[in-house]
Parts: structure tokens; C-alpha cells; sequence
């Protein structure tokens, strides 16, 4: 896989960015938030350390290609609302999975939405991807309307396949394809 250390997408409302360092502040209060992790398969961030630590760590996992994860920056003052990833590139399959998460401020104004339209449009355009997966927590009714307006099905579901911090969770599993997506974007 290629580097993702320089890539930027730019999209009407929000630009798509690597994670630098400075942006920890940030991702710690997005992600030591308990409603913001609620439906997430790990605990919320408890120390900024752990916020360095994983600005640290991604910087040179993008370097390396190993995922792409870029932050979700509102272009209108350069706030960093959260992030999106592609992961778990299966690239014999041309599969990834992709991840994402918001500030609760910034939920309900369709940013998601924004920043998955562009990261899917590279990951089919530029990366040659099939498939990709997304793995959510049933009750988390925003994200399946997210992924479904995308274009996402639901194609499984998997009883009690989490355990965090002692809460028992299933998954759905949504899937799309390259020809949904064009499909979607002729329409």
C-alpha cells in the first residue's frame, strides 16, 4: 500500500486531512466522550496521553500505508470534528473496512456524510477497492442511516460479538460494492 502521509480531500463544507500533531486536544474530547463511543467496540479514550500516543502511532501508520485515517476538518474555521478511516485492506480482494467518528456537537449536520462521500470516491477511484465493509452496533440508528443513504446493505448480523467494559453488544454488517457505488453516483 502506498503512503497517505500528504493527502488532503476537499469537500463543499469540510477538508479531509492526516492527523498532526496538535490535533490531540481535540481527538481527546471527541473520544474521551461517552456518548461519542457508545456504540464503538473500545472504551473512551481515558488520558491525553493515550490521545499523543495514538496521533504518534497513526502518523507513522500512514507513512506506511497501513491505513488511512484522516481528520474531518470544518473548513469555515479549521475545527477538527472527528475522523474517518479506512482499514483491515485485504488488497488480494481489493477490501477495506471503514470506520468513522463525529463530536457530538457536530452530529445531525451531515459532515459524515460529506467526508465518507470523498473517502469512498478515493478508495474506489484511487485505490482500485471492491468492497467496502462497515461493522456497527444495531442500536446505533444514526450510523445505519448514514451508511444506508451511502448506499450500504445490511447483510448480516452477528449476536453478541462485543464485550467492552463489561457491556455485551451484537454487530451488523453493511456492505458496498464498486458497482453500487457507481451505480449511486450515475443516479
Amino acid at each position: 500500500m502506498k503512503s497517505f502521509s500528504g493527502l488532503r480531500l476537499l469537500a463543499p463544507r469540510i477538508e479531509l486531512r492526516p492527523l498532526v500533531a496538535g490535533d490531540e486536544p481535540a481527538l481527546f474530547s471527541i473520544f474521551s466522550d461517552r456518548e461519542v463511543m457508545r456504540y464503538w467496540s473500545t472504551v473512551p479514550w481515558q488520558s491525553m496521553d493515550f490521545a499523543e500516543r495514538f496521533v504518534r502511532t497513526d502518523i507513522d501508520a500512514m507513512a506506511r500505508g497501513e491505513h488511512l485515517r484522516l481528520g474531518i476538518v470544518r473548513r469555515e474555521d479549521d475545527a477538527l470534528l472527528g475522523m474517518c478511516t479506512l482499514f483491515d485492506f485485504v488488497e488480494a480482494c481489493r477490501r477495506c473496512q471503514v470506520g468513522y467518528g463525529l463530536a457530538r456537537s457536530a452530529w445531525g449536520k451531515g459532515y459524515v456524510h460529506e467526508a465518507l462521500v470523498q473517502l469512498l470516491d478515493y478508495g474506489f477511484a484511487e485505490l482500485s477497492l471492491n468492497r467496502v465493509e462497515a461493522d456497527i452496533d444495531p442500536r446505533n440508528g444514526r450510523s445505519a442511516r448514514s451508511l444506508q443513504r451511502l448506499g450500504f446493505r445490511k447483510e448480516g448480523h452477528l449476536r453478541e460479538r462485543w464485550i467492552v467494559d463489561g457491556e455485551v453488544s451484537d454487530s451488523e454488517l453493511y456492505g458496498l460494492l464498486l458497482s453500487d457505488w457507481n451505480g449511486r453516483s450515475a443516479s
